[in-house]
């Protein structure tokens, strides 16, 4: 059997075919691509058409030297697998999509400011119309405050400290919730399972937990220290569970009150009946945690939608000094919290 050979003359379309089908000139096909005013609606769905049935791909370029927009957004990432900052740059590609946007994504395994700006730098080297930092550590927020760029940049995770608009979850709110919560149960005082001291949201929710202690008149006990791995967790926990008095723990993630759970069950601790536990995230297994994990849950979806809004408003012109947009979180209520236990 012989090969059958493809011809020389196959090619893509290009804007002329579309133009010949729909029986329009080329800068009418032009005009419709680019969204211009003024083009009748019947001419318009004659174009439309027309691109359906060649299967035609505009040349992002060519469109982009006439537009002058490359419709393409950059996001710098932290290089992790952390359920926090893979779930934003998520809900961020989810909102770009939406919004008929490519992204461009720079991933970096440290967020310095020589890293940042370098990053930031490439990425509108490539035309990007705007950045999007995603900044967790508070390293990353010193770097996105020294930042200089020719383009709009929004951070988003960063807290309350950086210096351009910032799209972030209000993880004292959380906090604040979680550690009430678990008073409201009864237990006397609140433990806290911290996340590393260098990220902003481990200091706003070991912040959020002191301060409720404090403002309810509660003893306020030594945190304990993780890394946000499951692993730190369990380590915690073997602590927690040699210590009696111990009847109620806020972790500040639920990875590490995986763990936590984990190190309980193996001392024989009852849960909720001896230590009630409550999480951070809502990462999609705590609702299969045993006991299912009462955890405060994180909208990713909409920290994604609200800061493509703050940078789309940057490239439309309105001005955001110091803008800062917080999503508050919510309660997610399951059985690994309960009522104190009174002897």
């Amino acid at each position: 059997m012989g090969t059958e050979a493809v011809g020389t003359d196959a090619r893509l379309p290009v804007m002329a075919d579309v133009a010949k089908l729909a029986g329009v000139s080329h800068q009418t096909v032009s005009r419709v691509l680019n969204g211009a005013p003024h083009v009748r609606p019947g001419t318009r769905e004659k174009v439309l058409a027309a691109i359906r049935e060649l299967d035609y791909r505009p040349n992002s370029a060519a469109r982009a030297l006439v537009t002058r927009r490359s419709q393409t957004l950059g996001v710098v990432s932290f290089d992790s697998t952390l359920y926090g900052p893979a779930s934003m740059l998520d809900g961020i590609e989810r909102a770009a999509r939406t919004a008929d946007y490519f992204v461009s994504v720079a991933s970096l395994r440290s967020l310095d400011s020589r890293s940042v700006q370098e990053a930031v730098d490439r990425l509108r080297d490539q035309g990007v119309e705007g950045v999007v930092v995603i900044a967790p550590q508070i390293s990353a927020v010193s770097a996105v405050a020294k930042l200089s760029s020719s383009v709009p940049v929004v951070a988003v995770g960063s807290g309350s400290q950086a210096r351009v608009p910032m799209v972030s979850v209000d993880n004292r709110a959380g906090a604040e919730a979680a550690t009430r919560h678990l008073l409201d149960l009864g237990h006397r005082t609140v433990h806290h399972l911290a996340g590393p001291s260098g990220w902003m949201e481990s200091r706003d929710r070991q912040d959020g937990w002191r301060q409720t202690l404090e403002a309810a008149g509660a003893h306020v006990p030594q945190a304990e220290s993780g890394d946000w791995s499951a692993r730190s967790g369990y380590e915690a926990g073997r602590r927690i569970a040699q210590d009696p008095e111990v009847s109620a723990v806020f972790c500040a993630n639920d990875h590490m009150a995986l763990g936590l759970l984990r190190a309980l069950h193996e001392a024989g601790r009852a849960m909720p009946g001896d230590i009630s536990v409550v999480g951070f995230d809502d990462i999609p297994e705590a609702a299969y945690f045993t006991p299912p994990l009462t955890t405060v849950r994180q909208d990713f979806g909409e920290l994604g939608r609200r800061a493509l809004e703050l940078l789309l408003e940057e490239l439309a012109g309105v001005t955001h000094t110091r803008s800062h947009v917080q999503i508050s979180p919510e309660m997610v209520l399951r059985r690994s919290a309960g009522p104190a236990r009174r002897d």
